[in-house]
């Protein structure tokens, strides 16, 4: 089976069982300050899940696009990538344990025919406040049991071992999910669960064998020796905190599925690594083809870091991102230049990206429009960033000139300054007779990864749009500000991107320069007149084509499904309004709620491109 046909296929599977197919979110989430990136595929939908209606009901499936980027320094060994597909089913209410557990049996076993006898899974242990997972244990019995399989339940599997069972008990921290984390952390009235993962064994072997480096250690299904990888995790969305910290039950039960559709590969391929599979074969043998090395020898780490960020560079260069020196563009930059730099690793002294990216390209082309139909723009970026990253080491050179004596701090801030690799430092260093300490070095390093991973965090948040009073105004008032800029610049004008912060509204939009001081009065009075005028705000369900004969705007147009949810500003949405738009996020009721607004900077970020900042006055 390709990787196509297995996409398909748990689409299919899912639809066939009363689910609505719904599109990937783009990496970049709209209108969600708290994150960088889209990382999960529930990430989309936990407004949903949280109670909003979906336009699309309430079974819902899709493969969401997702990318990581505190993995970047953990890409390498077998199983890390930054960007990667995420299976996903939901129920919003429909359906709980009993369907969910058993379908996604069902589909490994009946469906890609996994063999059953490889199949191990977690659950919940409890703790004082919540009970154990009972429920999902007897299910999972029962499900085994029709394989023939007797399921023996185990506990503390993670100092004990496996103690030959097939069902192991974690606790909170790794079977547990709310937004906050584990139920003590959670405040009154949060609603969180237990989940459920599935993992699939290798085998023993790996434990066995003289030359294996986990040889004899002891193993259970979650710890880290290579044998296990989990698959897919089932959350059930069943509690609400209480004000003494005790747990309800919730009158809707909600589930989120999330399946790692490249690990689901390599268990249907029986390989422990994921870069064999045929998602990434075709991109390894491109790289092949230029270092003139084969992947399987002794550059394996090369050739995965290679592969894997000139994929997620493509995926990112598709949904807009452009590199730069902040945020999401910082991240592509540095992708783009890690690629580089491993490929001189492996001898290329050539520019080998674009090579690399057509045959990510070629991949995914048919499964995502937007990356053929930008293909052209994809690769320029790419090219340019490797380009710039040649002028950045003649730049670094010229640097080391200067210095009589190179050591692990300069060789450090040659790094963090201009992308200088520490391999090429110590080679020019060794040319002097001298020796940089990668001690140092790397002690510098980990101190500027962990700022980064505990930036990463801070962004993240749980992976939940910030859906406070103060940014629900904002995605409200990016509606009048959107309309007005129509208005007095023209209908060219279309979404490019926006961000929300408690600060301040931004808003990225198609315009060839630079909006005159009597421009930008006149968008200001065009908005602070509509939140005055009071209009109503009003939220519909109706079919994309009908909501796009009404006028409606709908420029990420490829996110959306057959059925959307519209915004009508206006004292009537069908005749009199003002702003009607595609959208999915929090809005006030009435344009007075926002508040007077100010236009505080409007800027260029590109050929063609502009950006302008509102905040409450």
């Amino acid at each position: 089976m390709t990787p196509n046909q297995l996409r398909a296929t748990y689409i299919k599977f899912f639809v066939d069982r009363g689910h609505v197919e719904i599109p990937s979110a783009s990496l970049v989430p709209e209108n969600d300050p708290t994150t960088l990136f889209t990382s999960s595929g529930m990430q989309p939908l936990v407004p949903y899940l949280l109670g909003q209606s979906h336009p699309s009901g309430k079974k819902l499936v899709d493969s969401q696009k997702s990318f990581r980027s505190q993995d970047i320094e953990e890409v390498g060994d077998n199983r890390h990538t930054t960007f990667f597909e995420m299976l996903g089913n939901w129920s919003l209410g429909e359906y709980f344990k009993k369907e969910q557990l058993a379908w996604f049996f069902e589909f490994l076993t009946k469906e890609i025919r996994l063999d059953p006898n490889r199949l191990f899974v977690t659950v919940f242990a409890g703790n004082p406040a919540v009970p154990r997972d009972i429920d999902s244990v007897g299910i999972w019995k029962s499900l085994f049991s029709s394989a023939n399989i007797q399921a023996k339940d185990v506990e503390d599997a993670e100092n004990k071992g496996m103690q030959g069972g097939r069902i192991f008990y974690y606790g909170e921290k790794k079977n547990w999910w709310s937004r906050s984390g584990v139920p003590s952390a959670m405040p009154a009235g949060e609603p969180g669960g237990p989940d459920s993962e599935i993992f699939y064994d290798f085998g023993a072997e790996l434990q066995l064998h003289e030359t294996s480096q986990f040889a004899h250690q002891d193993c259970h299904v979650n710890c880290d020796c290579g044998r296990f990888m989990e698959i897919g995790n089932s959350v059930f969305m069943q509690y609400q905190k209480q004000a003494d910290g005790s747990f309800k039950e919730l009158p809707q039960k909600n589930v989120d599925f999330g399946g790692g559709f490249e690990r689901i590969l390599a268990a249907m391929d029986n390989t422990l690594d994921v870069f064999t599979t045929d998602l990434f074969r075709p991109i390894l043998t491109t790289i092949e083809e230029i270092s003139h090395i084969s992947y399987d020898g002794k550059h394996k780490r090369n050739f995965r870091i290679i592969a894997d960020h000139v994929r997620a560079s493509v995926m990112l260069a598709a949904d807009g991102v452009v590199p730069s020196n902040k945020e999401q563009g910082y991240v592509l930059r540095r992708l783009i230049r890690r690629a580089v730099r491993f490929g001189k690793l492996l001898g290329i002294q050539i520019p080998f990206i674009l090579e690399v990216a057509q045959s990510v390209i070629d991949q995914y082309k048919e499964i995502y429009s937007d990356v053929g139909e930008n293909s052209a723009a994809i690769l320029s970026t790419l090219q340019e960033e490797e380009q710039k990253f040649g002028k950045t080491i003649t730049k670094g050179l010229k640097e080391i000139e200067k210095v009589p004596t190179l050591n692990g701090e300069i060789a450090f801030t040659l790094y963090e300054t201009y992308g200088f690799p520490f391999e090429l430092t110590e080679e020019i260093a060794r040319e002097r007779g001298q020796q940089v300490e990668y001690g140092t070095f790397r002690k510098a390093f980990e101190k500027h990864q962990e700022l980064s991973r505990t930036t990463s965090k801070g962004m993240f948040k749980g992976g939940l749009a910030d859906h406070s009073e103060i940014v629900t105004k904002y995605h409200t008032a990016t509606h009048l500000l959107h309309a007005a800029l129509r208005e007095v610049l023209g209908k060219h004008v279309t979404q490019q991107g926006s961000n929300l912060t408690a600060e301040r509204l931004r808003f990225d939009f198609s315009h060839p320069q630079p909006l005159t001081e009597d421009q930008k009065k006149k968008v200001e009075s065009i908005i602070n007149e509509k939140i005055a005028d009071a209009l109503p705000v009003t939220p519909q369900f109706m079919k994309k084509d009908e909501a796009l004969a009404q006028g409606a705007l709908a420029f990420f147009q490829e996110k959306y499904g057959d059925t959307v949810s519209v915004y009508t500003i206006g004292h009537d949405p069908e005749k009199d309004w003002y702003s009607k738009e595609l959208c999915g996020g929090p809005h006030v009721k009435n344009t007075q709620d926002i508040g007077k607004m100010k236009i505080t900077k409007e800027e260029s970020i590109g050929s063609g491109k502009r950006r302008i900042y509102l905040q409450l006055a």
